[in-house]
């Protein structure tokens, strides 16, 4: 949000913040939500990138289509170890997990 915007709103009695405030999220369960989402949407990066459907990747995981959509929404059903696993079947190194995990989250439109 801009600074104008946040302004306007806050004169008008708004409170603006944040997932974690409005959540009352600790440090530790943020980090862990950005980490989720890290991996969820660079796994919906990584196959668009191969080129492959939501169908195709379910199949190359062993999973149906519905679940693998979940993945990239990073659904609370969805364990981290899951995506981990899925991006390693769809090709994703080591070394390139550690650099999804290590820059900045970008912010969904």
């Amino acid at each position: 949000m801009n600074e104008a915007k946040r302004k306007k709103l806050e004169a008008k009695g708004w409170r603006v913040g944040g997932a974690k405030e409005f959540l009352g999220l600790s440090d530790q369960e943020a980090a862990f939500i950005e980490f989720k989402l890290k991996l969820a949407r660079s796994l919906r990066a990584k196959r668009l990138k191969c080129g492959i459907g939501q169908v195709q990747a379910a199949k190359i995981i062993h999973s149906s289509q519905s679940r693998f959509a979940k993945m990239e929404a990073a659904d609370s059903s969805v364990s981290v170890d899951l995506l981990v696993r899925s991006h390693l079947a769809l090709g994703t190194s080591g070394p390139e997990l550690g650099r999804i995990i290590a820059r900045p989250l970008v912010k969904a439109r």
